[in-house]
C-alpha cells in the first residue's frame, strides 16, 4: 500500500482535514508507516494533530521552496504515531513565490518527496479548499486523490469543477493520477437530499464511492480543540469507528482487487454499520473489521 493521497476538494468545511488527521491515526493502528502533510495555510491539520504550527522552525513551506530537505521538516505526532509535516500561514507566501518560478514550480513538492516515499506505506496530503499553486503540487506529487464532500446540491456542482481539474492534470503532466475514492462526510440519513445525492454519487462514480460513510459526529468535531485525533479522544465514538473503517476499506481494496462488493453487492453499497448511525458497538460489522480489532486499540499517547 505504497502511494501518495492527495485530499482535495475546492470546496470548503466538507471535512478534508478531518479526513486526513483520523485516517493517517487509523491507517496508523493497522500498523501502516503514515506522513501527513499539511499544505493548507490555515494549518488545521497541524493544530489538530496537537502541533503549535507557529512554532516550527521548518514547515511544509520550507520544503516546497527548497529551504530544507522533507526529512528535515517531518515531526513526529504524539497522539497518533504518525509523522506530520506541518503548515502555517507562511504557505500563503510560498503559493506567491511558486507563481513567479518560471519552470518546474508544479513539480517542487513530488521532488522533495522522492527521498522519503520509501519510507512510508502511506503518504496523505492535506490540500487547501481552492484549485492553487499548492493544491496543483499535491495533485502532481499524488498517485491518487481522496474525494471528502458533503451530500448537497453544491458539493455535486464543486464536483464537476474538480474531476475537470483532475482530468487535465493528468492528460498534461501526472498520467498515472488516478481517483482514490468520493468520501460522503458529516452524512445525515434523516436528511432526504443527503440520501438523494449519495445514490446520484453512486450511479455516476460506482465503485469509486466509499462503502464507508462518515457521519455528523460530536467527537470528531470537538476532538480538533484537544489537539488528537478521535481514535485518541474516544475510540468508541462513531466517528473514529468510521475512520477506522474506512482505513480497513481502503486496506481491503489494495490487497484483494475487485472485492469492494463481495457477496455480489452493487459497487459503492454501503457496508452493514458503516453508515454508522446506531452502529456504537465496538464489535459492529463496520468495513475492515477483518483488518482492526477495536479491543487492541491505542488508549494513550504512543
Amino acid at each position: 500500500m505504497k502511494r501518495v493521497i492527495a485530499l482535495a476538494n475546492q470546496k470548503g468545511g466538507v471535512g478534508k482535514t478531518t479526513t486526513a488527521v483520523n485516517l493517517a491515526a487509523s491507517l496508523t493502528a493497522t500498523k501502516r508507516r503514515v506522513l501527513l502533510i499539511d499544505l493548507d495555510p490555515q494549518g488545521n491539520a497541524t493544530m489538530g494533530c496537537g502541533i503549535d504550527k507557529n512554532a516550527q522552525s521548518r514547515t511544509s513551506c520550507d520544503v516546497l521552496l527548497g529551504d530544507c530537505t522533507a526529512v528535515e521538516a517531518l515531526v513526529a505526532v504524539e497522539y497518533g504515531g504518525f509523522m506530520m509535516m506541518p503548515g502555517n500561514q507562511d504557505l500563503t507566501a510560498a503559493e506567491v513565490r511558486l507563481l513567479t518560478m518560471a519552470v518546474g514550480r508544479e513539480f517542487k513538492l513530488r521532488n522533495a518527496l522522492a527521498p522519503v516515499r520509501n519510507g512510508f506505506d502511506v503518504i496523505l496530503i492535506d490540500c487547501p479548499p481552492s484549485l492553487n499553486m499548492l493544491t496543483l503540487n499535491a495533485l502532481v506529487a499524488a498517485d491518487s486523490v481522496m474525494v471528502p464532500m458533503q451530500c448537497e446540491y453544491y458539493a455535486l456542482e464543486g464536483l464537476t469543477a474538480l474531476m475537470q481539474t483532475i482530468e487535465q492534470i493528468k492528460e498534461s503532466i501526472n498520467p498515472d493520477l488516478e481517483i482514490e475514492g468520493l468520501l460522503r462526510t458529516m452524512f445525515d440519513p434523516r436528511n432526504n437530499l443527503s440520501n438523494e445525492v449519495s445514490a446520484q454519487l453512486i450511479q455516476h462514480f460506482g465503485d469509486k464511492v466509499f462503502r464507508t460513510i462518515i457521519p455528523r459526529n460530536v467527537r470528531l468535531a470537538e476532538a480538533p480543540s484537544f489537539g488528537k485525533p478521535a481514535l485518541f479522544h474516544d475510540k468508541e465514538s462513531r466517528g473514529a469507528l468510521a475512520y477506522l473503517a474506512l482505513a480497513g476499506e481502503m486496506i481491503r481494496r489494495d490487497e484483494l482487487p475487485g472485492s469492494e462488493a463481495p457477496g455480489g453487492e452493487a459497487p459503492g453499497s454501503e457496508v452493514p454499520g458503516s453508515e454508522v448511525p446506531g452502529s456504537e458497538a465496538p464489535g459492529s460489522d463496520v468495513a475492515g473489521d477483518e483488518v482492526i480489532r477495536h479491543d487492541g486499540l491505542p488508549g494513550a499517547p504512543v
